[in-house]
């Protein structure tokens, strides 16, 4: 198993610690944050003192004085109050880079395979054309798919469709009016549908909007849908039929616009999937006296010892016997839980749905469904425009997601066009180089804030070639490809890693901050940290590429190494960037 520098330097101060009768954890070791003083520090001494250990200082001294013999330490010095700053060897660090360049996952990956993490990041409405709005939890959601399955937990992702709210009753009524001799409406057919949807994801999103407007102002148009969702749900087999057709083209059109984002999911399930379970949740709920009747809708209430409210209750079933959003959320992880045997589901949806998500888990609570399983709310900020408020399109509309692909892959043409790259090229290829730096530009610029905060949208700041942005990264990938190319062409290929030398040093200690990076992008569901590490990354390489003349260099066992740090540095950006689902670039 690789071990970070970090662990193998903890574990030597802690058994010094340890040999003076004080606690091996005190032996801890962290990065310097003054790479000048020390490589890593150790500040046991200090929370030694605070043990009734006496004089820091002399702790520290004594700790180093108990160090065992070790290829690891070049140089220990001790500071005053008590901190320990530490040096490595040349040859360690080396041989280090060495074993992590030599896997696969640069020492990232467990056997954490009987670990079952559910992701549900999907959440569009059937009928409905994603918008921007979609935007943040199929980037987080998807990276965070990503990056769980490259630790090596077993993943399954699930798009987890609206398709069983009140919305397809509108759909239904507002078909019914526009066709209403479709077969689907005769109550006495017991004859086969037809295969062939008689509506387009076009028609839908037509329909939608003009039934939705309109059960807001009229009392009977509302009751009509409210009463064909309500047969719909209880079986009613033309509406099941053309339900079904309503979801299969919209499922065709969202495969597109994920598609277009490089975003896949394992399942496609909707609300419509829990319905089954939930008689099975009322009736354990009803049981075990979790929930009760209130004005004719059965509720799940949330009270304290005292017996007062602590939230507003989770409504399960309204008067007239509809279920709720809340019920289906629940019932599926009844579903996660029972029937597919997840150890931890994560919900990568909207800030806004706090509230919700907190009823929906205190009922799973209730439930015992906590038992073998964690479930969380990963929620993250609003999209919004320079004004502030959620990105609209400039009459004001919400702007759907394809639109917004188009608006990135526009800007990318302008900026490569600028700046020169690929003039070259041949026309399939860079629109190829237009599509890639697109969506790099709208998955970085999302996935490097830290999740729960909103962001500007400024797309024409985050196409920028320089600066924190995907393009600037795919760049560096594509430099450091052609760096690699052009040593070829002399002749000149990767070798052995020497003893690390001061030009080499920063860049391999920021790659060996890989897995570090990653524990905590895992631990707090967060892809800016990896986001940050890559970034930095990409600069120490720069910094290091601008020092060190590889192309020029005399020395051959020399050129070899500098072009295997070259090489290692380029696998680990293009495996950070596939984590964040971006794909690189050949050459620019």
């Amino acid at each position: 198993m690789l071990t970070s520098i970090e662990h193998d330097l903890s574990q030597l101060f802690g058994q010094a610690f340890a040999s003076l009768d004080l606690p091996f954890e005190l032996g801890s070791v962290q990065r310097s944050n003054r790479p000048d003083l020390g490589d890593y520090q150790c500040n046991g001494a200090m929370a030694a003192a605070k043990l009734g250990a006496g004089n820091p200082f002399v702790t520290a001294e004594k700790a180093v004085a108990a160090l065992n013999d070790n290829g690891l330490i070049e140089k220990v010095d001790v500071v005053r109050p008590g901190f320990i700053n530490v040096f490595v060897k040349a040859d360690y660090l080396a041989a280090k880079l060495t074993n992590y360049g030599q896997d696969d996952s640069f020492g990232c990956q467990q056997d954490l395979a009987q670990t079952k993490v559910m992701i549900d990041f999907g959440g569009p409405n059937v009928a409905k054309s994603m918008h921007v709005g979609h935007l943040r939890t199929a980037i987080i959601g998807d990276s965070l798919q990503r990056i769980f399955r490259f630790k090596g937990y077993s993943v399954v992702s699930d798009a987890h469709l609206g398709d069983w709210g009140t919305q397809m009753g509108m759909l239904i009524e507002g078909l019914k009016k526009r066709q209403p001799d479709l077969v689907y409406f005769d109550e006495n057919y017991t004859g086969s549908y037809p295969e062939k949807s008689p509506v387009t994801i076009q028609d839908l999103e037509v329909i939608y909007p003009e039934e939705s407007g309109l059960c807001k102002t009229d009392p009977e148009a509302a009751e009509k849908a409210r009463q064909a969702t309500l047969e719909l749900q209880n079986g009613r087999s033309g509406y099941r039929a053309l339900w079904q057709h309503f979801v299969s083209v919209s499922i065709a059109t969202l495969k597109r616009d994920y598609g277009e984002l490089g975003v896949s999911f394992d399942l496609w399930k909707g609300e419509s999937d829990a319905d089954p379970f939930i008689p099975k949740v009322i009736a354990q709920l009803e049981q075990k006296q979790i929930s009760l009747v209130d004005q004719g809708a059965l509720i799940v209430p949330f009270r304290d010892e005292e017996g007062e409210n602590i939230m507003p209750p989770l409504i399960l079933r309204k008067s007239d016997g509809a279920v709720m959003y809340g019920t289906t959320d629940l019932a599926t992880l009844y579903e996660r839980v029972h029937d597919d045997n997840a150890n931890l589901v994560l919900y990568v949806v909207d800030g806004r749905q706090q509230q919700h998500f907190k009823q929906v888990f205190a009922a799973a609570d209730l439930m015992g469904l906590n038992a073998n399983t964690e479930y969380e709310h990963s929620y993250f900020g609003t999209v919004n425009g320079k004004d502030g408020k959620p990105f609209k399109t400039r009459s004001g509309g919400v702007m759907k997601l394809h639109d917004l692909i188009q608006m990135a892959k526009d800007e990318a043409r302008k900026k490569l066009a600028e700046s020169n790259f690929g003039a070259d090229f041949d026309a399939e290829e860079k629109e190829e180089i237009a599509h890639k730096v697109a969506i790099a530009t709208l998955k970085f610029a999302d996935l490097r804030n830290f999740r729960i905060k909103d962001y500007i949208f400024d797309l024409e700041k985050f196409s920028e070639f320089e600066g924190k942005t995907g393009p600037y990264l795919l760049m560096q990938v594509a430099r450091i490809k052609s760096i690699l190319r052009k040593a070829e062409e002399i002749d000149a290929k990767p070798g052995n890693l020497l003893d690390t030398s001061e030009n080499e040093r920063s860049l391999t200690f920021k790659l060996l901050e890989f897995p570090s990076a990653l524990d905590k992008t895992v631990e707090k569901r967060a892809p800016h940290f990896l986001c940050e590490h890559l970034y930095n990354l990409a600069q120490e390489y720069s910094s290091f590429y601008q020092k060190q003349h590889i192309m020029n260099e005399p020395d051959k066992a020399k050129q070899e190494s500098l072009l295997r740090l070259s090489q290692i540095c380029l696998e680990q950006l293009e495996t950070g960037l596939q984590l964040l689902g971006i794909e690189t670039l050949e050459r620019m």
